[in-house]
């Protein structure tokens, strides 16, 4: 029963006027004359331990009608029965999705979203249809639509809460736009597959997070939300909002300054509600807690960020973590960094040239590779009358041919190429075309010297091919500044797998791609020596060596850091590869060359024989902007929101659920029968109080007055 005045309730207190009535006698109601008293002054009866309650009834009536009276000006009303509809009910389809990312580390987050889920689970109805997905970079699901309707209806919660109480928070970022990508595809699936046999169900997404404003919300623009799919939002609020994120700053991958030397640059977010600004920096041991070396003091305002560089740790101490101290919250605090070790990459070079010579290609293609941070090339000269050696060409998979004359570099090239490897030919004279027939498998390839008297341009480039794929931006893919003063003209009548990647302004093709074997076979009609063109002085020759690099596989992809969650290229394709986690677990690599296993920060170490390749972890560096996310974002990427989250405050909702109140009780009118109760148990108290007066008049009426 429920009240729309409970402050009326109150006066039932009332009902203890009856009962002090009943227990004070001031004067007695029988008075008898003597004249031996008329003298003396009268006294009231004390009032002893022996006053004792008279007339019980009267007394309970005189209460039950205070009692009535105060309930019937409560105005109280019965809620509609909900049992008796349940039967006919075809439930709902449920997602709880929680939030498992890293930022749920923070204070009593994952506690209170426990809870919060809980509490949802019980308030199900065995008609509604549920499913747990847990989330962090990718989706996982605890209970599937299927596994709950297999399930006995009261052994439903006690299973989700069973699993959910196993689960904890990863170190994964919030990748909330998959997340709810993924519900709706397990929430309409279901209910898809439902409409057959109940029809149309409610459909409802609940969200348990913490809704920081590093969530990567990719997937979500755009998107076409199912009509009648609601999401409702569970927001978790921490204790403490102080929060200061320890990323590592990336540094540029073709930064000439030698690995060993190169400054470690960390950068320091600070959000804005925080209340903290002074932090210290320090270099710890594997494991440990203790500073290594004297700490580092750094200011960072809240809403801030500030890149340092970090101190120098004492020599002969190894160090691998940065961790920063002074702020509330620990999840992010810790970096792991690894001097990047240069990637070791082969290129051969055949022919005569000299690498001091200006005027040849060797001395170009020796300074277009520098040692960086991230990659060493190093270009290795054989002489063209030579067999390859079987060492040399099992480490490269980049072949540059620069000879006229056909002999043992044709055997050399053929093998390279059959391995599936690249090689580029350059022709320096129309001579050189009948060892590119044979290298290319042809019985003849015509080719003459371009007439003399004019320079050559390219004219058309495919920047389609992923070549020149890096030049497709209107910004870098003007070719013309590049005057070519030589250049041979190949005819490709016969060569039926050519494919012309570039040709000059003339229509003559410029550089040609053929498949021979299992590897690419690339010709280039010029060189890039002096004599021949203003290639090598240009800005395109050196971004074109290393997109050729990355054509032939040469050049692998890497990344200035990884986090949680990425995919890492081994050294070894071995796939029974070993990997060490930093906690000390074995995984092995499920795809060969790459672990992706990647689910705890810190150092991970890959033995393969003899050899060790050790790589960093680190968390996603968005994880660290605990702000909350507005909700106006939310809005703006069209999610179909429950309404009274985002359109009513707290006070409009609870007036509309008095006006419900109000209009159940004016239906149900209870305090009009309490009322008429109240009067009819009035009557029969002033009948009983009226007789038991007469009653005591009776048995005192014989006794006359006696008067002196």
């Amino acid at each position: 029963m429920s009240f729309l005045a409970p402050l009326f309730l109150f006066g039932a207190l009332a009902v203890a006027a009856p009962v002090l009535f009943h227990l004070i006698r001031r004067t007695s109601r029988e008075k008898i004359p003597f004249s031996s008293l008329m003298f003396l002054q009268p006294t009231p009866p004390r009032l002893t331990r022996r006053s004792r309650l008279e007339n019980i009834f009267l007394l309970l009536l005189r209460c039950l009608i205070l009692a009535l009276l105060a309930l019937g000006f409560s105005r109280p009303f019965l809620q509609k029965p909900t049992a008796a509809e349940a039967k006919n009910d075809p439930g709902q389809h449920l997602v709880l999705l929680v939030d498992t990312s890293a930022s749920m580390r923070r204070d009593n987050l994952w506690t209170e979203a426990r809870a919060r889920a809980e509490r949802l689970l019980k308030e199900t109805s065995p008609a509604d249809h549920v499913a747990l997905i847990l989330f962090d970079r990718a989706p996982r699901t605890l209970i599937s639509f299927e596994q709950w309707d297999r399930t006995a209806a009261d052994g439903r919660v006690a299973l989700a809460l069973k699993q959910l109480e196993a689960a904890a928070p990863g170190w994964g970022a919030t990748h909330l736009g998959n997340a709810l990508l993924a519900a709706v595809e397990s929430i309409e699936d279901a209910a898809g597959r439902a409409v057959a046999s109940v029809g149309v169900t409610p459909r409802r997404i609940v969200l348990i997070s913490d809704l920081q404003d590093g969530a990567h919300l990719d997937g979500l623009q755009g998107f076409e939300w199912p009509r009648g799919l609601e999401v409702v939002l569970e927001p978790l609020k921490p204790k403490r909002p102080t929060n200061a994120g320890l990323s590592l700053v990336l540094e540029q991958g073709d930064k000439e300054k030698p690995a060993l030397e190169a400054d470690v640059r960390v950068r320091i977010a600070n959000v804005n509600a925080s209340k903290l600004e002074q932090f210290q920096l320090a270099w710890v041991q594997p494991g440990g807690q203790t500073p290594v070396g004297t700490p580092l003091d750094v200011y960072v305002p809240p809403g801030q960020s500030r890149a340092v560089t970090a101190p120098k740790p004492p020599a002969g101490v190894p160090v691998e973590q940065l961790r920063l101290t002074g702020d509330d919250e620990a999840f992010d605090n810790v970096v792991t960094y690894l001097p990047p070790k240069p990637e070791q990459i082969q290129v051969l070079f055949l022919g005569g040239d000299g690498e001091r010579d200006s005027e040849q290609l060797l001395f170009y293609l020796k300074r277009a590779f520098q040692e960086t941070l991230r990659r060493n090339v190093q270009v290795t000269a054989r002489p063209a009358h030579a067999p390859l050696p079987p060492a040399d060409a099992a480490g490269a998979q980049l072949l540059i041919v620069a000879e006229t004359a056909t002999g043992d570099w044709v055997k050399s090239a053929r093998s390279f190429l059959d391995a599936g490897k690249t090689v580029l030919f350059v022709m320096k004279t129309p001579g050189a075309a009948a060892g590119l027939a044979s290298l290319a498998g042809l019985a003849s390839l015509p080719a003459v010297e371009a007439p003399a008297g004019r320079h050559a341009l390219l004219g058309q480039i495919e920047f389609t091919h992923p070549l020149f794929a890096p030049f497709a931006d209107p910004r870098y893919s003007d070719f013309t500044k590049i005057h070519f003063w030589k250049h041979r003209q190949l005819d490709l009548g016969g060569w039926k797998d050519a494919r012309v990647l570039a040709r000059f302004d003339g229509g003559s093709p410029a550089l040609v791609q053929a498949a021979v074997g299992k590897g690419t076979l690339l010709v280039f009609t010029s060189g890039w020596q002096p004599v021949d063109s203003q290639f090598a002085l240009s800005s395109k020759f050196v971004p074109l060596l290393y997109s050729l690099l990355e054509l032939s596989g040469g050049v692998k992809a890497q990344l200035g850091q990884y986090v949680v969650g990425d995919q890492v290229p081994l050294l070894a394709t071995n796939a029974a590869l070993t990997v060490r986690k930093p906690d000390g677990a074995a995984a092995r690599a499920e795809t060969p060359g790459r672990f992706s296993a990647t689910d705890l920060p810190g150092v991970y170490v890959a033995s393969f024989g003899t050899s060790t390749q050790r790589f960093a972890v680190n968390l996603d560096p968005a994880e660290s902007k605990t702000a909350p996310l507005p909700l106006d974002e939310l809005e703006r990427l069209g999610l179909p929101l429950q309404k009274p989250l985002l359109t009513e405050t707290a006070k409009q909702l609870e007036a509309r659920q008095r006006l419900a109140d109000t209009e159940l009780e004016q239906q149900q009118k209870l305090w009009r029968w309490l009322i008429v109760t109240a009067l009819v148990v009035l009557v029969l108290e002033t009948w009983l109080a009226g007789r038991l007066t007469r009653r005591a008049t009776v048995g005192t009426g014989d006794a006359a007055p006696v008067s002196v």
